[in-house]
């Protein structure tokens, strides 16, 4: 009779741990943001990176066992980078049966001569990634697109905007692309990178590293996502507290005049008092009576 170690046991306790924290956390943000819809066709945008693995993973599991039906469908964008193994994602989803679409653009080319030297490529990139996959979506019919980032990325772009573009701007869970016709997901928004990291080491996923933005060094995004690293060792409550403040806004408690009527205020005081006075009237009228 065979026995388990008690390491393979507590090895395989925690794994299982990870995974349902992983799952309900992708599940408590597709419920919270009303992120799928039954009949949906979720395009998931993989990129042979942790996070997008993660992300196809957990949807799947969430498929098996979720009363609402979705289907599943893998697109990768070869970017046409050198020594990019082509060969890694085919085989992986073809091995889990999912259905799958490698579209292939030489993007890679427009962003190394469209990019200044000295200039990070993650604009052009990320601009160029983004028009090619939204039009793809259309053409399979795709009602979601689902992107793999993380809650780590969504308080780093936060950092990022604040520190760099003056605005006070994150990544939402759910959203309307700019044109109109393709609504964005994020079904990992509540999931922690730490978390995420360590999912995709035990469930060994062939990852392939990005060679452009990747290969750079200084990237503003590296420094803030270190930053946020140092700060969830040295106060572990800070990450959460920020996260919990995305969703809090309190727009009288800003600047910004177009999202709360500050010249109307002395209107809105007058207004008061008048409710106030009239209530008083009537209360006096009921101690008469």
């Amino acid at each position: 009779m065979q026995t388990t170690k008690p390491a393979e046991s507590k090895s395989r306790t925690e794994f299982n741990k990870l995974q349902k924290r992983l799952r309900r956390l992708t599940g408590q943000a597709i419920a919270d943001y009303n992120m799928i819809q039954d009949g949906d066709k979720i395009m998931v945008c993989l990129s042979g990176g942790k996070d997008s693995y993660t992300m196809l993973e957990i949807l799947l599991s969430l498929q098996i066992s979720s009363p609402i039906k979705f289907e599943i469908v893998a697109v990768n964008l070869d970017q046409k980078q050198p020594d990019f193994p082509e060969e890694v994602l085919p085989a992986y989803l073809t091995q889990r049966g999912v259905p799958f679409y490698i579209l292939e653009k030489d993007t890679y080319s427009i962003v190394k001569e469209l990019t200044p030297e000295g200039q990070t490529y993650c604009a052009v990139c990320s601009r160029l990634r983004r028009g090619n996959l939204y039009a793809f979506a259309q053409e399979i019919g795709a009602t979601k697109v689902a992107l793999g980032h993380h809650r780590d990325d969504i308080m780093a772009t936060l950092m990022l905007n604040l520190f760099h573009n003056g605005r006070l701007k994150a990544m939402p869970p759910k959203l309307l692309s700019d044109d109109g016709k393709n609504i964005l997901i994020r079904p990992l928004a509540y999931c922690k990178e730490k978390d995420i990291a360590e999912y995709a080491r035990l469930k060994e996923f062939p990852i392939i590293p990005c060679n452009l933005c990747g290969s750079q060094a200084n990237l503003q995004r590296a420094v803030v996502n270190q930053m946020l690293r140092d700060w969830d060792k040295q106060f572990p409550q800070r990450l959460d507290s920020m996260f919990t403040a995305i969703q809090n806004i309190a727009p009288s408690q800003l600047a910004d005049t177009d999202f709360f009527d500050f010249v109307g205020l002395e209107n809105n005081r007058r207004k008061a008092e008048v409710r106030a006075r009239k209530a008083n009237e009537l209360e006096l009228v009921n101690i008469m009576i």
